[in-house]
């Protein structure tokens, strides 16, 4: 039997830690972002609908200038990418991460400057390759042997084009075995205790169109400890040393690529961005003094750290029901616009959205509307005992990750993005419409 529990009280300053700072509940159980309610939002725009508060987007990334003010920070555009997303970043001074011909295409399509874009990927395809140099991508990262001689050729015998390393310094961080990088047993980088990595840069140095600038060190993502970073940047230092020993080499970059974790949930861990700054430069400057070589310009490449925390998605529940003990309740959205919780095992805090509540709160299971048993949004969250169809849920932490994931799976269609700033909200991203998908399929 389902066990109520206390009362719903009003929304504590601690159940809104992991909400927009733009916040508020003017009326109790109807809370708003950016000055906009959200049930405003969904009845404007339809559910599901992703939410994007435009102030603390740029507020991250001001904050992400100011704890490393000597560094280059460049925005993980995976994370989610629109085209009113790439203005915010390059009127807020980020650089830009992307990993695909299309993220590059979409950059530079609106407005932003190529030289400020790093292309990474483990696998990148000629037209990948084709489209960063024709559009004069800043640097292209080398994750394989292979792409060394396909880059060159490329860029033919009078062309330039720098590059980084990816090297994989062999220590394991993250939030979760699919999202660990670090470690010599998955698909990304060159490892440094194998040789792979010294073997790759050396024959970059015979191709005199490549310009090797630095190395490229990425632990994998939703990292919240500090320890594993200024471990790596030992590791990496050490590399440097060698090349200079070997070749005569002062590399004056190094990207220590992202992962910068985040709460999802009231009471979760995140990583202190202030003592990440500060230890990893006293890090760096005492390993490359201990070394004797220059302190090389720090890199760095958030993504969920910049975005996350700024998206709330919404709901309508379609269907309550009880079974044995368990009580489900149905959204119209699910594992085709948020495939995390079934990807990684992520947990959420859904909230009710558009009205108050007197009821004691119980144990539910948040579920999707797609034909698959995995197809879980949030387990055991605490909602209003008299949870009905036709209610508002909100998702808080939803804006990476999300749409940029989002998949055709029962050909529900994508949903639209709406950004909120100042009291008012305005559509970034529509929604994919039956005739979208009906336009792809071009006939028998």
């Amino acid at each position: 039997m389902t066990t109520l529990h206390e009362p719903a009280v009003t929304t504590t300053t601690a159940e809104l830690s992991v909400w927009p700072a733009s916040t508020t509940e003017p009326r109790p159980g109807e809370p708003a972002v950016g000055g906009v309610p959200l049930a405003e939002i969904a009845d404007r725009f339809g559910t599901p609908v992703y939410v994007m508060d435009e102030a603390e987007v740029r507020e991250r990334c001001r904050t992400y200038r100011q704890v490393f003010p000597d560094a280059e920070v460049l925005y993980a555009a995976k994370a989610f990418l629109c085209r009113a997303m790439v203005h915010w970043m390059a009127e807020e001074g980020l650089g830009l991460d992307v990993c695909s011909a299309g993220e590059l295409e979409l950059a530079v399509g609106t407005g932003f400057p190529p030289e400020r874009i790093v292309l990474h990927g483990n696998a990148k395809s000629p037209r990948d390759l084709e489209t960063a140099l024709r559009l004069g991508v800043g640097r292209i990262v080398i994750d394989s042997p292979s792409e060394i001689a396909r880059l060159a050729a490329a860029v033919g015998p009078g062309g330039h084009q720098k590059v980084m390393v990816r090297v994989v310094p062999g220590i394991s961080a993250g939030g979760h075995d699919k999202i660990r990088t670090g470690t010599e047993d998955q698909k990304f980088g060159l490892s440094i205790r194998d040789g792979y990595a010294q073997h790759a840069i050396a024959r970059i140095l015979d191709q005199p169109q490549l310009e090797l600038t630095g190395l490229h060190c990425h632990l994998g993502s939703q990292i919240t400890s500090v320890k594993p970073y200024l471990a790596a940047v030992r590791r990496v230092v050490g590399l440097m040393a060698r090349l200079r020993e070997q070749h005569g080499l002062v590399l004056p970059e190094l990207d220590m690529g992202g992962g910068h974790g985040i709460a999802y949930r009231p009471g979760e861990q995140a990583l202190d961005l202030t003592a990440l700054a500060r230890r990893i430069r006293d890090e760096l400057s005492g390993a490359c003094a201990a070394a004797g070589i220059p302190v090389p310009r720090l890199i760095i490449e958030p993504g969920r750290a910049i975005a996350g925390p700024a998206g709330v998605s919404l709901y309508h529940v379609l269907a309550v029901k009880r079974t044995g003990d368990r009580v489900f309740v149905a959204v119209d959205g699910g594992m085709s616009d948020n495939p995390r919780p079934a990807l990684y095992g992520v947990r959420y805090a859904p909230r009710l959205a558009g009205r108050h509540s007197e009821a004691p709160t119980a144990p539910v299971t948040v579920v999707g509307r797609h034909c698959e048993a995995g197809d879980v949004l949030a387990t055991d969250v605490e909602l209003p005992g008299d949870i009905r169809p036709g209610d508002l849920l909100a998702v808080p932490v939803a804006g990476a990750y999300h749409l940029s994931m989002a998949s055709g799976y029962n050909m529900v269609g994508r949903p639209p993005v709406a950004a909120v700033r100042d009291g008012r909200a305005r559509l970034l991203v529509r929604r994919e419409s039956l005739e979208d998908i009906r336009n792809r399929d071009v006939g028998l």
